[in-house]
């Protein structure tokens, strides 16, 4: 295919400066979205030199825009009867590999940029799984938190009331993010076979006993150890005896805390909006169990953890405080997997003070881009979101291939497969980082390694 290549071709740098400088002034206001297509657009300057032919197709300008935006009213009635009414979104980013794949996130912060940003994210953290799968993002600004089952219910029943006319097993195939887990994703699957009258692996995420997939909701926590693994090894290193930080104490955090114990790590941290946990002693598999049932059954407050473990120390957030007192504590190794920019520069400073030697992100875009250029300049082991909790949406593309199939693979079978494809994802962003001359920097690895799958992808199918 011949594309004409645009006249006054700048170098470069000018360039990627005028692609972000348009991406800003489109989408006003969304600075998570700014962000992170500034962090891969600078990885890409490495590219652009080598491939001229992405720039005269324009393939920046495309990857930017969403080739679909979703918005719509959610109507619901709460246990008292009263009309509530909330915003839904479905960003459909990138179809160029496979259909649009990406989760669902029902939390109150939720709005257009957020979920740009994740879209955007989702496309090159797909591409790296070695899976066929696009990116796409969605949500609601709804807060399941305090709700009964009856009013999630009806919420959800709403939600996909619309989102049904936009999805399908070959089309757009959610999951679950912040917000949304197995009884979510239960509420929105029967809406859409009542809605559709099929049966089909349209959400992932779903039930054992009804389509669902095993290792799928300890797929991301145990990826991001799989994928620290891989880059202690490029040192020589193990996980034995380190101890590490590990925010939050939701799906994510509870299976890294599983997978690093399963490689002989001491974690030592738990987290949520009410403060941190530092337990000197070290989490044990029966205080993850314990940390389990509060999270997932009781839908407790970490703080109640120091009731039942007298050792432990909680610091409540405080919002006037410059930094997280988390990263201020004394490791080996950090694993963010609460939010994004939960690590900023001083939290960064503190990490490196205190001689922490590897940073894996297991939250979406969980650091600054202050923060990360501290960790490459600092040379600490630090494997970018994109990468490192790629688990989780492998194991979706894991789950959608069982649907498709309509087998169901043993525990064994889905781990060692999420195991094989997370040394894919090192190897691939190892090796990218050395061949475009940026030696351990596994951010540039995961962007364009990333993004030339998805721009070859493009460049085939012509200007659509």
């Amino acid at each position: 295919m011949s594309v004409m290549t645009p006249p006054n071709v700048k170098n470069s740098g000018d360039y990627i400066e005028d692609v972000l400088a348009t991406v800003k002034a489109k989408n006003p206001a969304e600075s998570e979205f700014h962000q992170a297509v500034q962090e891969v657009l600078d990885s890409l300057r490495l590219v652009l030199q080598k491939h001229p032919e992405y720039r005269s197709a324009r393939i920046l300008e495309r990857i930017t825009e969403p080739e679909r935006v979703l918005m719509f009213r959610v109507p619901w009635f709460d246990d008292r009867g009263e009309v509530q009414v909330n915003r839904g979104f479905r960003i459909e980013m990138n179809s160029a590999i496979g259909p649009y794949k990406g989760g669902l996130r029902f939390h109150p912060s939720v709005n257009l940029g957020i979920l740009k940003f994740l879209a955007f994210e989702q496309v090159f953290k797909n591409s790296l799984t070695t899976l066929p799968m696009g990116g796409g993002k969605g949500g609601s600004d709804f807060d399941p938190k305090g709700k009964s089952d009856n009013e999630v219910m009806r919420f959800c029943q709403s939600f996909m009331t619309e989102l049904q006319r936009h999805i399908g097993p070959d089309t757009d195939v959610p999951a679950g993010d912040i917000g949304v887990g197995g009884r979510e994703i239960g509420f929105l699957f029967g809406q859409y076979k009542r809605l559709r009258n099929e049966f089909t692996g349209v959400l992932t995420g779903k039930g054992l006993n009804w389509g669902g997939s095993l290792i799928r909701p300890e797929a991301t926590g145990y990826g991001c150890v799989y994928f620290a693994n891989e880059m202690l090894k490029t040192r020589k290193e193990t996980f034995d005896g380190k101890l590490c930080l590990v925010s939050g104490s939701g799906n994510v955090s509870q299976y890294t805390v599983e997978k690093l114990l399963d490689f002989g790590a001491k974690p030592i941290t738990w987290s949520d909006s009410d403060g941190v946990i530092f337990d000197p002693d070290g989490i044990d598999r029966e205080k993850l169990a314990w940390v389990m049932e509060l999270k997932n059954v009781r839908r407790g407050r970490i703080r109640e953890y120091t009731d039942k473990y007298k050792k432990a120390v909680f610091m409540p957030t405080d919002v006037k405080l410059d930094h997280n007192p988390i990263w201020n504590i004394k490791a080996d190794c950090a694993f963010p997997s609460a939010t994004q920019n939960e690590i900023k520069a001083k939290d960064a400073a503190n990490l490196l003070k205190n001689g922490c030697k590897l940073v894996a992100e297991g939250a979406n875009m969980p650091c600054t881009l202050e923060a990360t250029k501290m960790f490459l300049d600092a040379k600490t082991l630090y494997g970018p979101a994109k990468a490192a909790n790629a688990g989780g949406v492998a194991t979706s593309g894991l789950e959608m291939a069982q649907n498709s199939a309509r087998l169901s693979w043993t525990r064994e079978e889905v781990d060692d497969r999420l195991h094989k494809i997370m040394i894919a994802i090192h190897k691939t962003c190892f090796e990218t980082a050395e061949k475009y001359g940026t030696p351990g920097n596994l951010v540039n690895g995961a962007n364009i390694g990333g993004f030339m799958k998805v721009a070859n992808a493009m460049l085939d199918q012509g200007l659509v």
